[in-house]
């Protein structure tokens, strides 16, 4: 094996911004995807590049994926259906395409014992009430009659399959549990709140906000997550580990929309749709998600830190107001070599 890293999912949002930073780094990329939710305009600033390799296609179809599994030093499995939107609204291709697809490259992965970075979702943790959400809690999920459950429930299966994957072949695996991340190439298109805010707010149309807007999140920049996929990818410390991956500022929907509004000095007014408007009776959502990163900053020396208001900016193409964030970075980390 060479130092080729191969990413399940590559031409997604998330996948391509970490293709990129292997690139910059000097290392060799494999894409797999199918472009179902992810798009060739993502890796736009890549394409051509001598070192990368995409190869369009489904993962639990791709007739050559244990070969490439093979010609692997690492595998990011980024592949799975994304998106609020597409999970209520096609819960049969929600389920069978983050099971089939992580059946699949872990089966390859297996083949070769080549290491696997699992990205699994802050959903996994259900309705947890917990002021901020540990790896080592328990998880509590709505009940299977409401479909919005479907995914955590999907994900949750694959971090179980992962984990008996090592413990049963070997296979050294690591779990990271990615909060809302955004910025650049990430779309509205399947309910990804800030696009669709920053997009409505430039065309002057409502700001549309679901339930009362008072829910809250933890924005992280697309660059902190990667940041934080590599120096686990890097470590072999990670291998059979879970970990938190997410920003700890935690802001509402609601200040949010008017953060947005006031950095792109528009007059759009806030809207609130209920629930069963923007999706289906029934319909539960998450009060509350903010992560403990702890665990991930204690093995890696790193935790997400961009300010939410240079995220907008950033995310919106506006002029940067920080200066560039220097990732904290610990001499005595395998990882560190990768750190930005």
């Amino acid at each position: 094996m060479g130092d080729r890293v191969l990413i399940t999912g590559g031409a997604g949002f998330i996948g391509s911004h970490l293709a990129e930073r292997l690139l910059a780094e000097g290392r060799s990329v494999t894409i797999v995807d199918d472009f179902s939710t992810g798009s060739r305009a993502n890796l736009g600033r890549v394409e051509g590049h001598p070192r990368l390799r995409v190869i369009e296609a489904r993962v639990s179809q791709c007739a050559s994926l244990a070969d490439l599994a093979g010609e692997a030093s690492l595998i990011y499995h980024l592949a799975a259906a994304v998106g609020v939107d597409l999970v209520v609204r096609s819960p049969i291709r929600t389920i069978e395409t983050n099971i089939q697809e992580t059946e699949a490259i872990l089966a390859a992965a297996g083949r070769h014992g080549v290491p696997l970075l699992l990205t699994s979702t802050s959903e996994v943790y259900g309705k947890s009430q917990n002021e901020e959400f540990r790896e080592e809690d328990d998880l509590l999920i709505g009940p299977p009659n409401l479909g919005r459950w479907s995914y955590a429930c999907s994900k949750l299966m694959d971090e179980f399959l992962a984990l008996a994957y090592m413990r049963e072949r070997g296979l050294p695996v690591i779990i990271a549990r990615v909060f809302n991340t955004v910025g650049p190439r990430q779309t509205g298109r399947y309910g990804m709140v800030l696009p669709r805010l920053i997009a409505a707010a430039r065309a002057g149309q409502p700001l549309r906000l679901f339930g009362d807007g008072l829910q809250t999140r933890c924005f992280a920049y697309v660059d902190d997550t990667v940041e934080a996929l590599i120096r686990l990818g890097g470590c072999p410390g990670a291998w059979g580990g879970v970990f938190n991956v997410g920003s700890t500022e935690e802001t509402t929907i609601r200040d949010l929309a008017l953060l947005v509004k006031e950095l792109l000095k528009s007059r759009s007014e806030l809207e609130f749709v209920p629930y069963d408007v923007a999706y289906a009776p029934g319909f539960e959502d998450m009060r509350r998600r903010r992560p403990s990163v702890d665990k991930l900053e204690r093995l890696t020396g790193f935790r997400p830190s961009t300010p939410l208001v240079e995220i907008i900016r950033l995310t919106a193409g506006l002029t940067r107001i920080f200066a560039p964030r220097q990732c904290a970075g610990r001499s005595d980390v395998a990882e560190d070599r990768h750190a930005g």
